[in-house]
C-alpha cells in the first residue's frame, strides 16, 4: 500500500534539519505525503542515546561548520549561521508545536529556520522569535503566553519521548512507514522506498539488526 505521510523530527540548533526543511514539503508534494512535523529535543536524544553533540567535539563543531558553509555554496543556499550557537532552543520548538501554531505550524517552522540560518538572529531570545514571527506575517499574540504552560511543555516532552521510541537518534530524521531516514542527505535514499525500488528487504534488515557482536569498544580501548 502507498504510503500516505511523513513524519520529519526537527531541533532548531540543527544545521541539517534546516537544509533538510528547505526540500521536505516539495519533496511530500511531489510524493502526495502528508508533511507531519515534529519538534523535538536534540539535547534529549543525545542523553537517551549516550551521544555527544557536535558542539561538544570541537573537532567535530569546526567541521561541521566548514561543511555547512560548502554545502549551502553549492546548493546556493544564502547561509548566515545563528547569532549564537548552541542557544536555547526549548521557547522556538514550543511555539513550533501543533497546539500552538495550529494551522500555521509549516509557516512557523520556515520562518524560524530562515531568520535564524540565512540571517544570524538569535533563535533564543523570546522577544526576538515573535518579532521574526510578526516580519513574517504569522498571527502569534499569544505564542510568549502559550509556550510557559504545562500542557504545553508537556507536549514537546512527549514529543521527543515518543521520537525516542521510534528509535530516533538524532535529527533531521524523516520516518516513512517506519522506516527511518536521517540526515539532509536522505532524499534519494526515501525516493527509492516511495518508487518501490529499496535495495533493502525486510529479511535484510532483520539480518543486520541480528548480528552477533564480536566484541565492545570499550574492551578494545582497555586493552590498548
Amino acid at each position: 500500500m502507498k504510503p500516505t505521510s511523513l513524519d520529519f523530527y526537527f531541533d532548531y540548533l540543527s544545521p541539517f534539519a534546516f537544509f533538510a526543511w528547505l526540500k521536505i514539503e516539495k519533496f511530500c508534494e511531489q510524493f502526495q505525503l502528508e508533511l507531519k512535523a515534529h519538534p523535538v529535543v536534540f539535547g534529549k536524544l543525545l542523553d537517551h542515546w549516550g551521544h555527544l553533540g557536535p558542539a561538544e567535539i570541537p573537532p567535530k563543531s569546526q567541521w561541521v561548520g566548514r561543511y555547512c558553509k560548502r554545502y549551502a555554496s553549492l546548493a546556493g543556499i544564502d547561509y548566515r549561521p545563528p547569532k549564537y550557537h548552541p542557544f536555547n532552543p526549548l521557547p522556538s520548538l514550543r511555539m513550533s508545536l501543533a497546539q500552538v501554531s495550529g494551522n500555521d505550524q509549516h509557516a512557523v517552522i520556515t520562518a524560524i529556520f530562515k531568520a535564524g540560518w540565512t540571517k544570524a538572529e538569535d533563535l533564543g531570545d523570546v522577544a526576538n522569535l515573535i518579532s521574526l514571527l510578526e516580519r513574517a506575517g504569522i498571527p502569534c499574540e499569544d505564542f510568549e503566553q502559550k509556550i510557559q504552560q504545562v500542557e504545553t511543555k508537556n507536549a514537546l516532552i512527549s514529543e521527543t519521548e515518543n521520537a525516542i521510541a521510534r528509535g530516533v537518534f538524532g535529527v533531521p530524521t524523516m520516518i516513512i512507514e517506519e522506516q527511518l531516514f536521517w540526515g539532509n542527505d536522505q532524499y534519494d535514499h526515501m525516493q527509492l522506498l516511495l518508487e518501490g525500488n529499496d535495495p533493502v528487504t525486510p529479511e535484510e534488515q532483520d539480518s543486520l539488526a541480528r548480528r552477533p557482536r564480536m566484541i565492545d569498544r570499550k574492551a578494545i580501548t582497555n586493552k590498548n
